[in-house]
Formats: C-alpha cells, structure tokens, sequence
C-alpha cells in the first residue's frame, strides 16, 4: 500500500497549476478517482456525496494541482473528492475568451452520442463558492454560468454503474469557437491550440505575439489586452454557442444538495 510520500501531488506528477503556468493548461488529471486532502490524493471511501454539491469538470478544475491553488488562496483546506466517470453527451470545446490568467479555457458542449472520461468533483457550500468566484459566476458579466446539466442530456456513470441524476458544470457566457462551420470544435491542449489561433488570425498576433509562450506571458500581465483578445475572436466570427445556453438560468446560489427542485434518485 502506497504511503503518504507516495501519494503527494508532485509525487503523482499532478501538482503544477495552469494558473502558475498557463502554457500547461489545462494541467495534468489524475488516472483514477481520488480525495484530494491538501498535497495528498488519497483513495476514496465511496463515490456519492450526498451533502455536497456534484460539479463536472471539463478543463483546469480537474486537475488537482489547480483545485489546490484556489482552495489555498482563499485559506480552505477540506477535502475534495474526486470521482472519474464516463460522461456521455459532452464534448470538451473551446471558451470564446482570452482568461486573465493567460490561456485559452475550455468549456463543455453539448455533442450527443459523444463519450468521454470526465471528473466529477463534490464541493461542499465553501469550495463552491471559490470556485464560483474562480469562474465569475457572482459576477453580472463573468466569463460563466452554472448550470444544472440534467440526465438523459447529459448522462453521467460512476466507476460502479451508478448513474447521476445530473451535475453541474460551468457553461461560457461568451460561446465557444468553431471548427471553421457552426459546429464546436475540441480544446487540443493550450500549445497546439495558441499556435492555430496566432498562424491563423494576424489579429492576435498583433495583439500577443507570434508564439504561444508570447501569448502568454502578454495575456497574464493585462486583463484589457485579454477583453481586446476576447473582442477579436468575436469579430473574426470564430464564435458559436455551445448547445448547453438552454440550461443556464440566471446566477446559481445553491449550496449542497441542490440542483433541480426534487432532484431524481440516484438509478
């Protein structure tokens, strides 16, 4: 059995941030589900959590050494588990934003039929709200919106069959970008993603520089040249939405256990 020094992030390879280091975004996932308890990942006990609140993760939030670094900045250190499921109905696009932390964000899209092995992690009513704020949630123009994503759109299966009700996820207020039609196209990883963008729109090489390492490091030191950057992927009509708008309704608040009215059980 794997001891404590075996089971820390950076031993796990999973403790770089994207925020520290946007060119590796959306950051290392774990193999397997886990309970990330400070610099541990440790084994979970169940993979329910009825008193917390089920949010899927598509990009940087499901990599531990990220979940770290929110946590840590705002003084939360209480667990967080972390559950792999096989997600089907979801696709991992591409935000239609330029983030203050220096990449290009993904963001979920509806794409029935489509499965892939996304992480669920249940926050309780704290680490809800960081990430909430993380994501620009309270905010009347942030980049995104929770949303309830209900079965059957969206069906969401544990490691031991169980199938979620439903979960929530962070849709992007702005849309998403196109694979060149009206439909979304997939996030390739932020290098190979940045040096399509900068070859293809000399817009944002204006704006960022030539190479993704410059894209970077212009995009994490000026919060009016990522809403510029932001303005340009809009007008360059590279933007589309993501089929999920239709379950955003307004700013969520809900603590642990919510989700719709009289959620349906577990099956």
């Amino acid at each position: 059995m794997d001891g404590p020094t075996e089971r820390t992030l950076e031993a796990l390879g999973l403790g770089e941030a994207p925020a520290t280091d946007p060119l590796r975004y959306p950051g290392a996932w774990p193999a397997e589900s886990g309970l990330l308890d400070g610099d541990l990942l440790l084994p979970l006990d169940r993979l329910v959590y009825e008193d917390r609140v089920p949010v899927l993760a598509v990009g940087s939030n499901a990599c531990p050494g990220q979940l770290r670094h929110k946590m840590r900045r705002s003084g939360i250190g209480s667990p967080v588990p972390m559950v792999r499921t096989r997600v089907t109905g979801l696709a991992v696009g591409v935000s239609a934003h330029v983030s203050r932390l220096g990449y290009i964000s993904a963001s979920p899209v509806e794409a029935p039929g489509a499965v892939r092995e996304l992480f669920v992690t249940w926050f309780d009513a704290e680490q809800l709200a960081v990430i909430d704020a993380s994501e620009g949630v309270p905010l009347p123009y942030g980049n995104y919106r929770r949303a309830w994503l209900p079965a059957p759109v969206v069906r969401i299966e544990l490691p031991d069959g169980t199938e979620l009700p439903g979960a929530y996820t962070y849709v992007n207020r702005r849309g998403v970008l196109h694979d060149g039609s009206d439909v979304p196209r997939g996030h390739p990883g932020q290098r190979e993603l940045l040096t399509e963008l900068l070859t293809s729109v000399p817009r944002l090489r204006q704006l960022f520089g030539v190479t993704p390492g410059e894209f970077c490091a212009r995009a994490s030191a000026d919060a009016r040249l990522c809403e510029l950057g932001t303005r340009v992927l809009a007008e360059e009509k590279l933007v589309t939405t993501s089929g999920l708008e239709r379950f955003v309704r307004g700013r969520p608040t809900g603590g642990p256990g919510t989700g719709p009215p009289v959620p349906p059980p577990l099956r």
